[in-house]
């Protein structure tokens, strides 16, 4: 479906908050939960042509749905193709600048349904609208539950099956339990395939150090996110240099200002975010380019997400520079989903070009009702919640 150029202002945005429940409970040194609360973004252009966004939540979903309420006014009337204009009003006139964490968190919600009615008005897929697809395909990794021996020898042998090459697991809880979970992984998966690790910020830096080399020599550990604070970059420097270990920051990478700073003074090599971390696609691949002249490569964040943004960052990661493999997906842990697509990261390490226009899915309406509904019922699914 096409639309005329004087036909692309904006009519309508409705929110709808929706639960989505997990197969595994996803623990880590800051999250225990059972699913996530996400507020889809439905755009309505004038002429009736709809466009979709999906915006995540960190601590608490009811915030993204009063930030989105306030932004609302904004857009109506706006033209599709002047987002940056809608920005900058946004920002300064809303006083969005003084709350820049939560305000991209919302706006690229709203950001991702106007690509996604952008790239239906071209008749193209997004990844075309930002620059072109820099590569056929791109790898994602199979995210390991902290569970019990068994079932986690089950999941490596599934993994293996299905030919992943990255396995990732969550640390800095309990450091006897996980260094018996990477050896069991390591003997599973063999040598030939990466482990990476993710601490959420959970070790001071004499730990850090203690833990990683002995992890080193003893398993063999080719990633480790967020090993320590990062409001202090000595601490990630000092890590960096006394285990020599491979670092990928993610917390930190708030807005703007901060992936800047934190691509100048280099305290990693691996920057793993999303269009929420900076607010819209633009600022991704803005970022992207940005961390790709200065050497760094870069992996597509989740904290949980749903179709939509899932296939978002797909478009992104097609588009990017400096995509490395591994990149982070909840697909194979929902139940359900909003989509009617199948997420190809649920079942397969490859994912390939997308073709249709825009985001390039079909709504699953029948889903979104009852997800929105359990919203309704059950209030959203807490950050972290009592096993």
């Amino acid at each position: 479906m096409t639309a005329a150029p004087n036909d692309t202002r904006i009519a309508e945005i409705e929110l709808i908050p929706v639960n989505i429940h997990y197969a595994h409970r996803e623990k880590s040194a800051i999250v225990s939960r059972s699913g996530i609360t996400e507020t889809l973004v439905k755009v309505t252009l004038e002429n009736g042509l709809v466009g979709w966004g999906e915006a995540t939540r960190c601590a608490d979903a009811g915030t993204i749905v009063a930030a989105l309420t306030a932004m609302r006014p904004f857009f109506i009337g706006r033209d599709v193709f002047q987002d940056e204009a809608v920005h900058r009003d946004l920002w300064i006139r809303g006083g969005w600048h003084l709350q820049p964490m939560t305000a991209n968190l919302a706006f690229a919600g709203i950001d991702m349904a106007l690509w996604d009615l952008k790239g239906k008005i071209a008749g193209r897929p997004i990844h075309d609208l930002i620059g072109g697809q820099m590569r056929e395909e791109v790898e994602y990794y199979y995210y390991l539950p902290l569970t019990n021996d068994a079932e986690l020898r089950a999941h490596c042998r599934d993994g293996i099956s299905r030919g992943f090459r990255v396995f990732y697991i969550k640390v800095g809880i309990n450091e006897a339990e996980e260094e018996d979970y990477l050896r069991l992984i390591r003997e599973e998966i063999g040598p030939g395939r990466q482990i990476r690790i993710d601490a959420n910020q959970a070790w001071s830096v004499p730990d850090a150090v203690r833990i990683l080399n002995r992890w080193q020599d003893t398993i063999g550990i080719d990633l480790i996110e967020a090993p320590v604070k990062i409001d202090d970059l000595s601490q990630m420097h000092d890590v960096r240099m006394r285990t020599g270990a491979s670092i990928s920051i993610n917390e930190g990478l708030w807005h703007e200002p901060d992936v800047q700073r934190i691509i100048h003074e280099r305290p990693g090599d691996y920057l793993c975010f999303s269009t929420y971390w900076v607010g819209s696609a633009r600022r991704l691949m803005t970022m992207a380019w940005l961390s790709h002249h200065r050497g760094w490569k870069i992996i597509k964040h989740t904290h949980g997400e749903l179709g939509l943004a899932a296939f978002m960052g797909q478009h992104l990661m097609l588009a990017a520079p400096n995509a490395d493999i591994g990149h982070q997906h909840t697909a194979a842990w929902m139940k359900s989903d909003v989509i009617q697509d199948d997420l190809p990261p649920a079942t397969t390490p490859k994912w390939g070009r997308i073709s249709a226009p825009g985001l390039g899915v079909e709504i699953d309406e029948r889903s979104i009702a009852a997800a929105f509904a359990d919203y309704q019922k059950n209030g959203p699914i807490l950050f972290n919640e009592d096993d």
